[in-house]
C-alpha cells in the first residue's frame, strides 16, 4: 500500500504517525504482523506501506507503484490534474483500489471534479461523512462546534459541514456574505425594466475582465448579474452584454476607462460609446483606491442582494478576496489575485453609490379660466 500526498517533503508530512499511532492504540505489533521502520511499516504477510509525494514523480518513476494494491491519497483536495492522471492507470492490478480522502475546498479542485462532474470513475463509491456519522463525538467536540458556529459562522459550513470554501482567513467580506445568507439577501431576483441598470467594469488587459449588473432600488443595490472572462477581447464582453440583454445599461468604469491606448490612441470608454453604450466613467481615488472600495462596500453591505445562480462566481470571488500579508504577519493591502477582477468591480458599484432623492410633490392649481399653475 502507498500512502500520498501531493507534496511531501519529509514523513513527518506523512500519515505514518498516524498510523503508527492507530496501530498503538489497537495494540497491534510485531506478533500480529506490523512493523514499524523509519520510512516503511510492514504488514502482515508480504504487505508493505510506503508513503510518497505524488509531486516527486514523473512519467517514468511513477512505474516503480505498478506492483501496489492499494493507494489511499490523504488530503486530496491538493492534488494536482497531473499527479492524479499519473496515479489512475498506474494502479491497476488485479483486486486494486484507490482511496481519496478530502474535505471539500474549492469546487475546481481537480478531485472534486473527478467525483462530482458529468463522468465519475466507473466502480467509484463515493460516501459523505461528517460530525453527525462520528460515534465518538465528544462533547468537547460539540462545544468547539458550537464555538465556530458563534464565532465564524462564515467558516463553519466549510469546517463543520462540508461545504466548499466560501471565505478565506482574512477575507474581507466573509462575515458580511454569512449575515447576507442567513439574511436570505442571496436569493433569486428578477431585472426591474423600468429601473436604472448599470453595468460595473475591472478592466483586464492581460488578465481577467469582471462585470457587475446592478440596480438600485431606493436604498438597495440589486446584483442581478455577473460576468468575468480572462484573456478576451472588447467584442466578446460586448456580445454578453447584448446577448445578456444589458445592451441599455449604463458602463460605469474605472478610472482607467479614461485613458488613452498608446497602440490605438483611442480610451476604453470610447470604444464602447461607439458600440452605442451610455459610458460613465468614476474619476481617480488616488493613493489606497482598493481600501477606498472595500470600506465602501463593508458600509453597504447590509443593502446589498444578490441573485444566487447569476452571481455565483462573483459571490465566490468575494469570499475569497482578502488581505495580503507580508513576511512578519502583517496585512499590507488586498491580495491580487484571481478574486480580485470581479472584487474590484464590485468596490466600484459601492463607491459610486448615491443616497436616493426624494420626489417632490407637484400639485396643478386653477386660477381662472384656462389658466393653470404649478
Amino acid at each position: 500500500m502507498v500512502c500520498i500526498r501531493e507534496v511531501q517533503k519529509d514523513l513527518a508530512q506523512s500519515a505514518k504517525l498516524l498510523i503508527e499511532s492507530k496501530l498503538s492504540s489497537f495494540g497491534l505489533g510485531e506478533a500480529d504482523g506490523f512493523k514499524v521502520y523509519e520510512d516503511c511499516i510492514k504488514l502482515p504477510g508480504d504487505g508493505l506501506m510506503i508513503f510518497k509525494g505524488m509531486n516527486n514523480y514523473t512519467a517514468d518513476s511513477i512505474k516503480s507503484l505498478e506492483g501496489f494494491k492499494r493507494a489511499w491519497w490523504e488530503e486530496a483536495h491538493t492534488a494536482s490534474k497531473k499527479s492524479i492522471n499519473l496515479l489512475r492507470p498506474t494502479i491497476r492490478a488485479a483486486g486494486s483500489q484507490l482511496w481519496w480522502s478530502y474535505n471539500r475546498t474549492l469546487d475546481s479542485d481537480p478531485v472534486d471534479v473527478m467525483f462530482t462532474g458529468a463522468e465519475v470513475p466507473t466502480g467509484a463509491i463515493i460516501v459523505d461523512s461528517n460530525w453527525r456519522d462520528n460515534p465518538w463525538f465528544t462533547a468537547e467536540l460539540e462545544q468547539e462546534r458550537l464555538d465556530c458556529l458563534r464565532m465564524q459562522p462564515e467558516q463553519y459550513q466549510h469546517i463543520w459541514e462540508g461545504d466548499y470554501i466560501k471565505a478565506v482567513e482574512g477575507a474581507y467580506f466573509a462575515r458580511a456574505l454569512a449575515e447576507a445568507r442567513t439574511q436570505g439577501r442571496i436569493t433569486t431576483l428578477e431585472r426591474d425594466p423600468l429601473q436604472t441598470t448599470r453595468a460595473y467594469w475591472d478592466i483586464g488587459v492581460r488578465d481577467a475582465t469582471a462585470i457587475w449588473i446592478v440596480q438600485q432600488k431606493g436604498t438597495r443595490l440589486h446584483f442581478v448579474d455577473h460576468y468575468e472572462a480572462e484573456g478576451q477581447d472588447l467584442a466578446t464582453h460586448v456580445n454578453w452584454l447584448r446577448t445578456a440583454g444589458y445592451a441599455d445599461a449604463e458602463m460605469v468604469l474605472p478610472h482607467d476607462g479614461a485613458k488613452v491606448d498608446a497602440f490605438s490612441a483611442t480610451r476604453f470608454e470610447d470604444h464602447l460609446r461607439q458600440a452605442g453604450f451610455a459610458v460613465r466613467t468614476v474619476a481617480n481615488q488616488g493613493k489606497g483606491a482598493a481600501m477606498k472600495r472595500v470600506e465602501a462596500a463593508r458600509l453597504r453591505f447590509g443593502q446589498m442582494w444578490f441573485d444566487g445562480e447569476r452571481c455565483a462566481k462573483g459571490l465566490k470571488a468575494l469570499g475569497w478576496y482578502h488581505e495580503k500579508k507580508n513576511e512578519g504577519g502583517y496585512g499590507v493591502g488586498p491580495n491580487h489575485d484571481w478574486a480580485s477582477h470581479s472584487a474590484d468591480a464590485f468596490g466600484l458599484a459601492a463607491v459610486d453609490y448615491r443616497e436616493p432623492t426624494a420626489k417632490r410633490a407637484t400639485r396643478r392649481i386653477e386660477i381662472g379660466a384656462g389658466a393653470w399653475m404649478n
